[in-house]
C-alpha cells in the first residue's frame, strides 16, 4: 500500500478522536465519583442514596466497557484500512466473479456480517454480564440468538436489493450518480419509516392495544385536544428483553403508532403516562421528526456529493490502504472514515436535539400537569439508573437530552 498525506491526516484524526473519547469518559467517571456520596438536593426527596449510587456504579461500569470498545474498534478500523483487511476481502470476491456489481454486493454484505460477529462478544457481555449485574436484563440466550438470526435475515432480504441498486446507479448514471443514489436512499428511508411499525417491529416484539380503559380515555382526550391522529395506542413487551422503560411514537402518514413499553406502564400513574405521551406529542406538534428527516436527508445529499468527488481521487483510496479503485470500496471507506472526522460536530446536533426536548416539555406542561411530567421523569431516571450528575462536556458530546437537573428545573419553571 502507498502512504500519502491523507494517510497522515487520517491517523492524526483517529488519534484526536480516540484521545477525546477517552478523555470525555474519564471526565464523566470523575463527575459521577465526586457526587457518589450525596443525592443532588433537587432529587433527595424522591431518589434514595442507594438508587443514586446504583446509577453511579452502572454508569461507571458502562464507561469501563466503552473504554475497551473504543480501543478495540480503533484497532479494527486500522486493520480494515491501513492494515490491508479491505484489500484482502476485495481480492477474495474478485476471484469469485468478473461482475463488478456482484463483487461489490458480496464485499459489502460480508463486511457487515463480519462486523456484527466482531461486535458479538461486546454485545453478549453488555447483555448477560453488565445488564444482568444491575438487574436490567430479562433476555434469554434463546431470545438473543433469535434476534441475531432475524437481524441477519432482514439484512439480507432488505440490504441485498438496496446495495445492488446503489452500486448499479453508481456505475450507470455518470458523473452525477450521487443525486440518483440520494433519491433512492431517501425513498427507501421513507418506506422503511412507514413499514416499520406494522411489519418490522412485530418481528421482534409483541404489540397489543392498551387495555387500561381509564388511561385510554385520558389518552384519547389528549389526542383530540392536540389534533394528533394515529393508528392506535399499543403496549410493547419490552420486559421480554429488559426492565428499562420507554415510550415513543413511530411511523408516518396514517401509519403512526403510539407505543408504551410494558415496563414503563408498571411503575407510572395514569396522569404520569399522559404527561409522557404529551411530551412525545410535543415533538409531533413542533414537527421535530419532519425537521430531523429534512436535515438528515440534506446531510446525506451533501455527503454523497462529497463521495462523488472522493471517488475520483486516487489519494483517497491509497491513503486508506486500498489499492484497487472501485465504487464499493469507496462506499465502505467513506462510511468507516466519516465518524472519525464528523465526531467533533456532535455537540451541535446534540444542542439542537436538547432544544427540541425543551420545546416538547413545554408543550407537555401546557396540555398536562408539569408536575406529573417531573415525577414521571424522576421515576424513569431512578428505574433506568440514569446518572443525575453527568459531566457537562461529556453530555455535550454524547447526550441528545438535557441533563436531569437542568430539564426538571425548566419544567418547574413552567409549573
Amino acid at each position: 500500500m502507498e502512504f500519502n498525506t491523507f494517510t497522515l491526516i487520517f491517523l492524526i484524526a483517529i488519534l484526536g478522536y480516540v484521545i477525546t473519547l477517552l478523555w470525555l469518559n474519564m471526565r464523566q467517571d470523575k463527575a459521577v465519583a465526586n457526587s457518589f456520596d450525596a443525592v443532588p438536593n433537587e432529587f433527595n426527596e424522591k431518589i434514595t442514596l442507594a438508587d443514586h449510587q446504583k446509577a453511579a456504579e452502572y454508569t461507571q461500569a458502562k464507561l469501563l466497557v466503552n473504554h475497551f470498545e473504543i480501543i478495540f474498534s480503533t484497532v479494527v478500523l486500522l486493520v480494515w484500512t491501513l492494515g490491508g483487511g479491505l484489500n484482502w476481502l476485495d481480492t477474495l470476491w474478485q476471484a469469485q466473479t468478473d461482475n463488478t456489481i456482484y463483487i461489490g454486493v458480496g464485499f459489502i454484505i460480508s463486511l457487515m456480517i463480519i462486523g456484527s460477529l466482531i461486535d458479538l462478544p461486546f454485545s453478549i457481555y453488555r447483555t448477560f454480564v453488565l445488564e444482568q449485574k444491575f438487574g436490567f436484563n430479562k433476555m434469554t440466550a434463546g431470545t438473543f440468538a433469535g434476534d441475531l438470526g432475524k437481524e441477519i435475515l432482514l439484512t439480507l432480504i432488505i440490504g441485498l436489493p438496496l446495495i445492488y441498486a446503489v452500486l448499479y446507479l453508481m456505475g450507470a448514471m455518470g458523473e452525477y450518480w450521487w443525486a440518483y443514489v440520494w433519491l433512492v436512499l431517501t425513498g427507501f428511508s421513507l418506506l422503511m419509516f412507514w413499514l416499520y411499525p406494522t411489519y418490522i417491529a412485530p418481528i421482534f416484539n409483541k404489540f397489543k392495544p392498551l387495555d387500561n380503559l381509564e388511561l385510554k380515555a385520558k389518552i384519547d382526550n389528549l389526542l383530540t385536544r392536540t389534533g394528533f391522529k394515529s393508528d392506535g395506542v399499543f403496549v410493547m413487551d419490552g420486559s421480554k428483553r429488559s426492565s428499562h422503560g420507554n415510550a415513543y411514537f413511530t411511523g408516518i402518514g396514517k401509519n403512526k403508532r403510539i407505543v408504551f413499553f410494558d415496563t414503563l406502564l408498571e411503575g407510572m400513574e395514569d396522569q404520569e403516562v399522559e404527561a409522557i405521551l404529551a411530551h412525545e406529542l410535543g415533538h409531533f406538534h413542533h414537527k421535530h421528526i419532519r425537521k430531523h428527516m429534512v436535515s438528515t436527508f440534506t446531510i446525506s445529499l451533501l455527503g454523497l456529493a462529497l463521495l462523488g468527488y472522493l471517488i475520483t481521487q486516487e489519494w483517497f483510496f491509497d491513503g486508506l490502504g486500498v489499492s484497487t479503485v472501485s465504487n464499493h470500496a469507496a462506499l465502505i471507506l467513506f462510511t468507516l472514515a466519516l465518524p472519525v472526522f464528523s465526531f467533533f460536530i456532535a455537540p451541535i446536533s446534540n444542542a439542537l436535539s436538547r432544544k427540541h426536548e425543551f420545546e416538547a416539555d413545554a408543550f407537555a406542561a401546557k396540555h398536562t400537569n408539569a408536575d406529573d411530567l417531573v415525577s414521571s421523569l424522576v421515576k424513569l431516571y431512578r428505574d433506568n439508573a440514569a446518572t443525575l450528575t453527568p459531566d457537562k462536556l461529556y453530555s455535550a458530546f454524547h447526550d441528545s437530552h438535557p441533563s436531569a437537573s437542568i430539564r426538571i428545573a425548566e419544567l418547574k419553571r413552567h409549573a
